[in-house]
């Protein structure tokens, strides 16, 4: 399966909800990958830790590759690191990215994302996708490789007039790009239950008919110490409120891919 967070909006969580939920995924026994596709790396700081160098065979690497011609190309699996965590490896992200994108878009190399992680998918049950706080070429190139698409939310009204427009580059990118792309749904962010905003917010989502998921992410400070430390909630501290909120969102978001799948041989099968 293969799933991006995405927002254009920045600051919303989109690379610690990437970060935990493949750790939880890898946790319980699947073979799971990151790809990193922010220039801020935070993904790759999460789960690499911050390193002394840059990194070599990184999604930079791999992209520059598809603009020159190597009669040694490497393939996807060439770019993969291992994390410090059983069943969890990273491509990581590269300030090189930045530099890279206009000639990416002039080549129109908009598909070679999808291309490496058709391969891809044949090593790894799940692969996560970060992307940066911007409709650009690497946001689109990710929304045309996956599968789905899960939507970071925290509960501001700025970022609920962003969802708007969000929802509307989705649709585009599903009729012009990729039929199989799925909105899995909204997750709400730093939720404050006692506030009154953000419950009067996802209550306004839902009568609008947007596909909030039932699970909402508390705002703790254990976030914070997790990134500090460079290390999944799951295995900083599995007991935790906000752990166990990542290990039931985890859950409720495969249930439904379960469901989807079983509601398509349903469909075929009514036609045949």
């Amino acid at each position: 399966m293969r799933r991006v967070i995405f927002n254009q909006k920045g600051g919303v969580g989109k690379s610690s909800i990437t970060a935990n939920l493949a750790a939880i995924s890898a946790s319980q026994g699947m073979k799971t990958l990151v790809i990193d596709l922010d220039t801020q790396a935070n993904c790759t700081h999460y789960l690499l830790g911050k390193p002394e160098v840059e990194l070599e065979n990184t999604v930079a690497d791999l992209f520059e590759q598809t603009v020159s011609f190597n009669l040694f190309a490497k393939e996807p699996f060439d770019f993969v690191h291992e994390t410090p965590y059983p069943n969890l490896f990273i491509i990581p992200s590269s300030p090189k990215l930045e530099h890279l994108e206009s000639k990416l878009e002039s080549r129109y190399k908009i598909y070679k994302l999808r291309d490496a992680l058709e391969q891809l998918e044949q090593d790894f049950e799940q692969i996560y996708i970060d992307t940066p706080p911007a409709l650009n070429f690497y946001t689109r190139s990710a929304l045309i490789a996956v599968q789905r698409c899960l939507v970071p939310f925290d509960c501001d009204d700025f970022s609920r007039q962003a969802l708007y427009t969000l929802f509307g580059t989705i649709q585009e990118i599903k009729e012009d790009h990729n039929e199989e792309l799925f909105v899995e749904g909204i997750v709400a962010n730093q939720f404050q239950p006692r506030a009154r905003l953000p419950k009067q917010l996802l209550d306004e989502l839902i009568a609008e008919g947007l596909p909030l998921l039932s699970v909402h992410l508390s705002a703790s400070v254990k976030m914070r110490e997790s990134h500090q430390q460079s290390k999944p909630l799951i295995h900083m501290a599995a007991s935790h409120k906000l752990t166990q909120q990542f290990v039931d969102l985890h859950r409720e978001i495969n249930e439904k891919k379960r469901g989807a799948k079983k509601k398509a041989a349903c469909s075929k099968a009514k036609i045949a």
